[in-house]
């Protein structure tokens, strides 16, 4: 009877373990034991503090390719353009206490340099975290993308008040108020739209911009800022403000701009 009831909690585990579904690439990441650090933006669990709080943080003090950075002084090159091929996408939406999160459905991807990254997710910030000659915009849109290799490339989105942007609406009006697990909020985006006509890029080597501040991330962010409605912008800063961190030194990396529409 032991040996019976042994092995249907051993089927019951591995049951469980069959319909627990994968985690999904993000730029925000938890200790390795699974159990998640508490980190903000400010206060004792600060930016400032990041590198301290973990082990695993430790690169957020002492990492020396990290991310953002002011996007000045940059040497023009005439590189290739990125390659976006880009679906639409069931929204599956979450909000992680950090910002608010949408994981992309496969099959949606960029080339650059002969690479091909696969979408992940993307989320945003508000302000900007990357500034330009040492201005921040209102906000900043991240789309995260990952290569066969497990290697990271986010595309960042300048946004500047202006017009209103129909892009965004309907994500603007289901974003979870709350910290919430991933919901199918029951429409489709193309991030095709999100993106500016000119998509010529800052390029340069950093590192995720939450902890654990993980370096080797190639960025590209698109030179030409994307326009909302200072409306638009009030609905993502009603749900997060202040998610930005800090600009960190260039050191000795190299900034380049694309100079080839």
């Amino acid at each position: 009877m032991k040996t019976k009831i042994l092995s249907l909690f051993l089927l019951a585990g591995l049951a469980l373990s069959a319909c627990t579904p994968a985690a999904t690439p993000t730029e925000h990441a938890e200790e390795t034991t699974g159990h998640a650090v508490h980190w903000t933006y400010e206060g004792e669990e600060g930016p400032e503090h990041w590198g301290d709080l973990a082990p695993d943080y430790a690169t957020c003090g002492t990492g020396t390719s990290q991310s953002p950075i002011d996007l000045t002084g940059a040497a023009e090159q005439d590189f290739t353009n990125i390659s976006f091929h880009y679906q639409p996408s069931e929204v599956k939406i979450l909000n992680n206490g950090h910002t608010v999160q949408v994981n992309y459905d496969a099959g949606s991807y960029i080339e650059v340099d002969g690479q091909r990254y696969e979408v992940a997710q993307f989320h945003y910030h508000a302000p900007s975290e990357h500034a330009v000659d040492g201005k921040l915009y209102a906000a900043e849109l991240h789309i995260v993308h990952k290569n066969a290799a497990e290697q990271l490339a986010v595309v960042g989105l300048l946004i500047e008040e202006g017009a209103e942007n129909a892009a965004f609406t309907e994500l603007l009006a289901n974003l979870p108020a709350e910290e919430s697990p991933e919901t199918d909020a029951g429409f489709k985006i193309d991030a095709t739209a999100f993106l500016p006509e000119v998509q010529t890029t800052f390029r340069y080597s950093g590192s995720l911009t939450t902890p654990p501040c993980s370096e080797g991330v190639s960025w590209f962010v698109m030179t030409s800022p994307i326009q909302l409605s200072a409306d638009q912008i009030a609905a993502f800063e009603h749900v997060h403000e202040g998610n930005n961190r800090p600009v960190q030194p260039l050191n000795t990396r190299t900034l380049s701009e694309d100079t080839t529409p």
